[in-house]
């Protein structure tokens, strides 16, 4: 097969990201990998051992919805090697969708699981993010909830745009610590595309955007109990404790229903029509001769009719599709 060079490059620019086990399902533009979290400590062991530089994202219908309004923020979604369902309404939208059903990953239970999990594999941990204290304190509890954790260092950024030797600096403050997971605790979208900008200058294998998880796991805030996380209820118990911060990122949710609810619609008129297709495609006997279906609904028919009954094929299905 001939390949001409010019689509070769576009190829290899505009490639999507690196597909990774697990399901790989689209979610309102968004490809999702659902994963269990148990997968994800593995897989960042397989990335350091083979040298690559990955960064995750945590998504949730908010961080859907902001991606589809700011093209940074989409991109830098986009380019991200995991992309893991963080929120329930993620999950009911898999259902919806006909994906079956898939578990939560969570910004905090992560954190939890990769500390936990990271000891046997040696990982080393840096916290970039959070307000003044809340990295330091984040450390320090995590390592009390398990000995042997490798902290390799910790930042505040100031909570302003940081001059490029600034960041400079930063950056080299972050190699020089050896980490192989960065922790960025921004919120999104200023966290996905810090870590969009920033891999690859980084030499860390892993980059990961837990927001909230900076503040729960330091003590900052109180984390939902077990069992209003256990039945997805997070959000709710978050506006309860923070309405006005909350309230306006929660109008995002009837949103994001509303563009699953669309997708769903839209994929179910697709499998009717891939169902009707071999139909349509089939040779059969009409009342003036042999008809055969073509691509889109068109025929041919001998003699004269055939660019009348093409004609009349064709405008059928334009309404159909319309």
């Amino acid at each position: 097969m001939h390949v001409s060079a010019h689509g070769m490059i576009h190829g290899l620019l505009h490639a999507p990201r690196t597909l990774t086990p697990g399901s790989v399902r689209n979610i309102a533009g968004i490809d999702f990998n659902f994963l269990q979290i148990r997968e994800t400590s593995g897989m960042i062991d397989r990335w350091r051992r083979t040298g690559r530089r990955a960064y995750i994202a945590l998504v949730n219908p908010h961080s859907v919805m902001t991606a589809r309004r700011d093209s940074g923020m989409g991109r830098a979604t986009d380019r991200a090697d995991l992309v893991l369902p963080d929120g329930i309404g993620i999950i009911l939208a898999a259902r919806m969708l006909g994906y079956g059903r898939h578990h939560r990953v969570t910004g905090p239970a992560l954190m939890l699981h990769i500390a936990d999990a990271g000891r046997e594999l040696g990982l080393r941990h840096f916290f970039y993010g959070g307000r003044e204290g809340i990295a330091e304190s984040l450390a320090q509890n995590l390592s009390e909830k398990y000995p042997g954790l490798q902290v390799a260092g910790t930042f505040c950024p100031p909570f302003r745009q940081l001059s490029e030797s600034e960041d400079q600096a930063i950056v080299d403050q972050i190699n020089a610590s050896r980490a192989d997971v960065i922790w960025v605790g921004m919120g999104a979208p200023k966290q996905e595309k810090w870590m969009a900008q920033h891999i690859g200058r980084i030499k860390a294998t892993a980059l990961i955007g837990v927001g909230a998880a900076f503040d729960f796991h330091s003590g900052n805030m109180k984390w939902a109990p077990g069992w209003v996380r256990k039945i997805g209820c997070e959000w709710a118990y978050r506006l309860l404790c923070e309405p006005r911060r909350m309230w306006r990122r929660n109008l995002d949710s009837p949103l994001f229903l509303l563009t699953v609810a669309r997708q769903a619609v839209s994929r179910r008129i697709g499998r009717l029509f891939k169902r009707a297709r071999p139909v349509l495609d089939s040779t059969f006997d009409g009342p003036f001769g042999p008809f055969e279906g073509g691509g889109g609904g068109g025929a041919v028919a001998s003699g004269a009719l055939t660019s009348a009954v093409t004609h009349s094929k064709g405008n059928q299905f334009a309404e159909a599709a319309a």
